[in-house]
C-alpha cells in the first residue's frame, strides 16, 4: 500500500521541501507543495490548468499574477503567533512570480480551475476565525477558503491544537461520491510542530478496516487523506499546527461522523469522562 505519510525533504534548488500531486498521491483534485524561500529567493510558478492559494505560512513576500501586483504582503513570523495568514487567490492559466523579503515559507495549493475569477488577496482580516470543540477537543480555526468564498475546487483552512488536546475528532469522513450527508474531498495536512523535534498522531481509517494506518508525524510533514476518518492527537509539550487542503468534485464541505464517538459532540461530554 502506498504510504500516507509524506517526510519532510531537504530544499531543491526551487527552495521545495514538500511536493503532493495527483499522480504520486494516486488520486484526482489536491496537489500541494512548500517551499523555503531566503531573502531576495525567487520562485515561479507555471500558467496552467490549476487554481491556486498560496498561503504565506510565514514570512512576507511580493507576488505578482498575469494581472495583479500583492506587494511586501505577510507578517507572521511563525504560525505559532496564531494570527490569520496573508494569501493569495490564483485562477488557471495564471503564472506566478513569488518574491522572499526575508525567510518564507510558502504552501502552494492546487486543484483543477475552470472558471473566470481574478486573482485577489486575502489579507486577515479577510480570514473567518473560529473556536470548535470542547475539553480535550478544542482548537483555533482559520477559514481561509472556505466554501462560502469564491474558487473553483479548492478548500483551505489552518488549524491550531494545544497540547494534549485531539483535532479533526470526532473522528469524520468525506468519502462518498454519491450521498446526500458527504462530498468526496481528497486532503492534505501539513504539520507544524512547536518546540520542533516533537510530533503528534493521525490516524486514517474506515469503516471495514481496509485501510487503518496510524502515524508519527514530524514538523514540515504532509498526511494524505484518500478516503476514511482521519482524527490528530497532540502530545504533551508539544503543540500542534496544520494546514489542510481539500478538493473534490463537489466544491462543498459535507460529512459524516463515525457513529462510535459522536457523542463527544453532545452536551454530555465531558461530564461522561
Amino acid at each position: 500500500m502506498m504510504s500516507l505519510l509524506e517526510k519532510c525533504q531537504s530544499p531543491n534548488a526551487a527552495g521545495r521541501i514538500q511536493h503532493v500531486t495527483p499522480e504520486n498521491a494516486a488520486w484526482s483534485y489536491v496537489g500541494f507543495d512548500v517551499y523555503r524561500l531566503h531573502e531576495g529567493q525567487t520562485l515561479a510558478l507555471p500558467s496552467d490548468g490549476q487554481e491556486r492559494c498560496l498561503v504565506l505560512v510565514s514570512g512576507v513576500a511580493s507576488v505578482t499574477t498575469r494581472d495583479q501586483e500583492f506587494n511586501h504582503i505577510g507578517k507572521r513570523q511563525s504560525p505559532f503567533e496564531r494570527t490569520p495568514p496573508y494569501s493569495v487567490y490564483v485562477p488557471h492559466h495564471n503564472a506566478v512570480r513569488v518574491v522572499a523579503h526575508g525567510d518564507l515559507e510558502l504552501a502552494v495549493c492546487r486543484a483543477p480551475g475552470f472558471g473566470s475569477l481574478s486573482a485577489r488577496l486575502i489579507a486577515p482580516e479577510d480570514v473567518g476565525v473560529e473556536h470548535r470543540g470542547k475539553g480535550r477537543n478544542q482548537r483555533l480555526v482559520h477559514n481561509i477558503l472556505p466554501d462560502s468564498a469564491p474558487a473553483d475546487s479548492l478548500l483551505v483552512v489552518e488549524v491550531f491544537t494545544d497540547e494534549g488536546d485531539t483535532s479533526s475528532y470526532p473522528s469524520h469522513k468525506h468519502d462518498s461520491k454519491n450521498s446526500s450527508a458527504e462530498t468526496y474531498l481528497e486532503e492534505t495536512y501539513y504539520h507544524r510542530i512547536n518546540p520542533p523535534q516533537g510530533f503528534c498522531l493521525q490516524r486514517v481509517y474506515t469503516d471495514d478496516r481496509s485501510l487503518d494506518e496510524c502515524m508519527p508525524v514530524y514538523d514540515r510533514d504532509v498526511v494524505k487523506v484518500p478516503r476514511g476518518y482521519h482524527p490528530v492527537a497532540t502530545l504533551a509539550g508539544y503543540d500542534n499546527y496544520y494546514l489542510n487542503v481539500m478538493a473534490g468534485p463537489v466544491r462543498q464541505w459535507k460529512f459524516t461522523w463515525e457513529a462510535d464517538h459522536a457523542w463527544i459532540n453532545s452536551d454530555d461530554y465531558p461530564s461522561r469522562r
